[in-house]
């Protein structure tokens, strides 16, 4: 790699070395790369802090840990020189008119499930556990109602002590072989045996909810705060656009602006 200047100032090779560290890469040219324009881009705010003499308060976070003097500055310049409109209630309305099904409830499920515990990696006891479960499955195809009885005598999970009762469950509550199955079943309806890391489940829904839409008034400063972050990444994106198309840099290539971006 050739040697890295911004404005006459070295980037050492010492100093990317210890960045590498920060950016997991596929291979360490592209990591030396990206530790080397993030180096790049710090020293222009330093530099650029300097020239406008910024000067702030440091700040503690909630750990007790004290950010440095150097920190400290370039955020200053960023809080002082990158401008971030605020999205007015015109803009929010939109946004959620645009976005409905953003703000909407997650389905949830009422279940009860049979669970014959077993390892995967123990070929034997999940192959009894197979065998158990569509015998247990064979009983409920013709006597349902006995979910509950079976649920108690049998199955493995905690839950039996309530007849097999998950209560109301989620998105990502379960494993992705459990979710999948439910959403196949129609209520009353009981599952064929599913497989899943914790052994072979019957399962029963017994009732499915819809997800509802939630109000604007509900979710205003939720969308409120992601338009803020947006923007502000955007806005401190193309400010540092432009003090890499105003700066003398070599030995690495940076995209940057010589003019105002679109505001």
């Amino acid at each position: 790699m050739p040697p890295v200047t911004v404005n006459g100032v070295a980037i050492s090779r010492k100093a990317i070395a210890a960045e590498v560290q920060n950016f997991p890469a596929r291979n360490p040219g592209e990591g030396w790369r990206a530790a080397t324009r993030a180096l790049v881009i710090r020293e222009l705010l330093r530099q650029e802090a300097l020239r406008l003499d910024i000067c702030v308060e440091q700040k503690t976070d909630a750990d007790g840990r004290r950010e440095t003097a150097e920190d400290a500055q370039l955020r200053g310049l960023i809080e002082r020189e990158v401008r971030i409109p605020e999205a007015d209630e015109e803009t929010l309305r939109r946004y959620y008119g645009n976005n409905l099904h953003r703000f909407v409830t997650p389905l949830l499920y009422e279940a009860d499930h049979i669970l014959i515990g077993a390892r995967r990696d123990d070929e034997d006891a999940f192959a009894a556990a197979r065998e158990r479960a569509s015998a247990l499955g064979a009983i409920l195809a013709t006597a349902p109602e006995c979910f509950a009885a079976l649920a108690r005598d049998w199955s493995d999970c905690p839950s039996a002590s309530l007849g097999g009762s998950l209560g109301q469950i989620g998105p990502g509550d379960t494993t992705a072989e459990f979710e999948a199955a439910l959403v196949d079943l129609a209520p009353g309806e009981i599952s064929a045996p599913v497989e899943t890391r914790y052994g072979v489940h019957l399962i029963r829904l017994t009732r499915r909810i819809d997800g509802r839409q939630l109000p604007f008034e509900v979710v205003r400063e939720r969308i409120a705060s992601y338009l803020l972050e947006h923007v502000q990444r955007q806005a401190t994106a193309q400010y540092l656009s432009l003090l890499v198309g105003r700066a003398d840099i070599s030995g690495v290539a940076i995209d940057g602006s010589a003019s105002p971006l679109v505001q």
